[in-house]
């Protein structure tokens, strides 16, 4: 009788703690600041982003817009697509110091890629063959918040290696700054219970 007590009253304790456990790391992939998607329309340079959250403090996004790549050959100006890796540093200290987080509003660190397209190219003084693409390689510094209305800012600063198709490669900055809105809706802040 004494064993099978004890080992229900393990069971149930076991139970207890795996459930709590189950509470504190959130619901898909442990998100618990992060948006699952987010889709941002950039009105600044017209164009449009994706940001897709991973795991705790963790995402990537992708976006194609107007952006100017400048490094020590020249710069090329026109259609780019970005990706980045991010990972958010500071939203328990936001949290802390009782600031909005939601919509993915942080600071981050990001290995960052950009693409600038020759199709799609507007000027260049970068001399060369004329249907040359140019990619970037390197890390970025960025700051993202949205309001409540919607209207999101991002802007990072970085540097990194520019690689030519078919002109010089070379190191340089990465400059981003987008002003747009966020289509998607914010996941409720209200707790969920089972």
């Amino acid at each position: 009788m004494f064993r099978k007590l004890l080992f229900f009253s393990i069971l149930i304790l076991s139970f207890f703690g795996a459930f709590a456990q189950f509470q504190e790391r959130g619901r898909t992939f442990d998100l618990v600041n992060l948006e699952r998607h987010q889709v941002r329309f950039d009105l600044l340079s017209p164009g449009f982003s994706y940001e897709l959250g991973l795991f705790r403090n963790q995402s990537i996004s992708t976006g194609l817009g107007l952006a100017t790549a400048t490094y020590e050959e020249g710069y090329a100006f026109g259609l780019t697509m970005n990706n980045r890796y991010r990972y958010y540093h500071n939203f328990q200290r936001r949290i802390d110091m009782d600031k909005n987080v939601s919509r993915n509003s942080g600071n981050y660190i990001a290995a960052a890629q950009a693409i600038f397209f020759s199709q799609l190219r507007v000027s260049t003084n970068i001399e060369g063959p004329k249907d040359f693409n140019l990619g970037f390689y390197g890390m970025v510094y960025g700051i993202q918040r949205t309001y409540k209305n919607g209207f999101n800012f991002n802007a990072e600063l970085g540097a990194g290696f520019y690689k030519g198709d078919g002109v010089p490669d070379g190191y340089g900055p990465l400059i981003h700054f987008t002003f747009g809105w966020v289509a998607t809706k914010r996941k409720s802040r209200e707790p969920v219970f089972d």
